[in-house]
């Protein structure tokens, strides 16, 4: 029982460093730039901690999470290997920023919402510009 305990224990503290060792974002567009290559890689805990953590930017990331894993491998790799194509960056005021982007495998013009909370630069997916 002591075993299962320690590593249950380990387990737990390995999940917590990894996201603790995340670097706090320097920007809007250093946030918004991590948010996207994490959630093109797969990465959904380290997009997790670029998004504002509330229950419809949660719910936003679990259905994006959802859909990359319905890719097919293919679909998977092609996303990881794409590249981000930034359009525009529009400072809306001092915590607010628009970051119109592409991604070089889906082509699709999105945009997104970055605010300025606490000292710290997050997604705010749940925002439509």
């Amino acid at each position: 029982m002591k075993k299962i305990i320690g590593i249950a224990l380990l387990l737990i503290l390995g999940c917590n460093e990894k996201q603790d060792s995340y670097r706090k974002a320097e920007d809007a567009l250093d946030a918004g730039r991590e948010y996207i290559n994490a959630c093109l890689v797969g990465d959904f805990s380290k997009a997790r901690f670029y998004a504002l953590p509330d229950e419809k930017n949660q719910s936003i990331l679990a259905e994006t999470e959802k859909a990359y894993r319905e890719k097919d491998k293919e679909g998977r790799q092609q996303l990881r290997t794409a590249s981000i194509i930034i359009k525009e960056v529009k400072e809306l005021t001092d915590s607010t920023t628009e970051l119109e982007y592409s991604n070089s495998f889906e082509n699709k013009a999105s945009s997104l919402v970055i605010v300025k909370r606490n000292q710290t630069w997050l997604v705010d997916a749940s925002q439509k510009p």
